[in-house]
């Protein structure tokens, strides 16, 4: 019981001899099981060899032994799988190609297209449209008096009670008193006139205010990580339409050399031209 309580001896393994240490560490059980297992392996293998090669009918004879060729002492050469195109075919297979690449890229071009004309970008003042003008949004409030003089003598800065400046804003628009101040209101502090002039609100009020604006902002910031996820995709379509019309000029390319219509760069790198016939 107390036997594994008792602090005992450290054994360490032995290692290399000095005069062996030329010959790398010295070689463990757990080292010598691996060689082993593998020396075995191998083993068996050379084994199964010998006798396939024994059992070998030696008049065994098929005709891809004369089409197989071997190099560096026995590696065998794998034939060609696809047979060789002629040079018309190639020149259609391209063409269906490049047909695939034009519909692509038609299909890419009028997503977008849709993207751009159908959500907005950025907002501010105004709203700003990928693929169309900008459009300045406008508030309107109507007013209704009894008779058409007093039509004309209507001042929208008396009614709402503000600057020329205050009209553009829809709402915190800048009050003007009334009548002049008095001298007991110049002795009273602007923090004490902003109490007195801010109605008095109920609790519950200022709760569904506050939750409100909270609502508000979770909304706004929606909108603008949505407005990132658009943006990023119109610039990856853009991407693709633009990849799709490169490797599509490139087939264009690729056939006009096959049917020798324009120049090109040879294998050596010199620049050749084909001659036109003179008329």
């Amino acid at each position: 019981m107390w036997r594994n309580a008792l602090q005992r001896r450290n054994h360490k393994e032995r290692a290399q001899p000095l005069e062996r240490e030329k010959w790398g560490n010295l070689e463990k059980h757990k080292d010598y099981a691996l060689r082993a297992k593998d020396y075995n392996e191998k083993k068996k293998r050379l084994k199964i060899l010998r006798q396939k090669a024994a059992d070998r009918n030696p008049d065994e004879f098929h005709f891809e032994m004369m089409r197989s060729k071997t190099q560096n002492g026995g590696q065998k050469l794998a034939g060609r799988v696809n047979p060789v195109l002629t040079q018309e075919v190639a020149k259609l297979l391209k063409t269906q190609d490049a047909g695939y690449l034009r519909t692509m890229a038609q299909k890419v071009r009028k997503e977008r297209e849709r993207m751009e004309q159908k959500y907005i970008l950025r907002e501010g003042n105004g709203a700003e449209v990928l693929g169309g003008e900008s459009v300045r949004s406008e508030r309107k409030h109507m007013i209704f008096v009894e008779s058409q003089g007093k039509q004309m003598l209507f001042k929208p800065e008396g009614f709402f009670g503000t600057s020329t400046g205050g009209l553009d804003r829809s709402f915190n628009r800048p009050r003007i008193p009334q009548d002049g101040p008095s001298d007991y209101d110049e002795k009273r502090t602007v923090s004490q006139l902003h109490q007195e002039e801010r109605p008095a609100r109920s609790r519950r009020t200022a709760e569904n205010e506050e939750l409100k604006l909270k609502r508000y902002r979770a909304l706004r910031k929606q909108h603008k990580r949505e407005q990132e996820v658009r943006r990023s995709r119109l610039e990856s379509l853009k991407l693709r339409e633009k990849g799709l019309l490169a490797a599509e000029q490139e087939l264009e390319l690729q056939r006009a050399k096959m049917s020798n219509s324009v120049g090109g760069v040879n294998k050596a790198g010199v620049k050749w031209k084909v001659r036109e016939r003179k008329k």
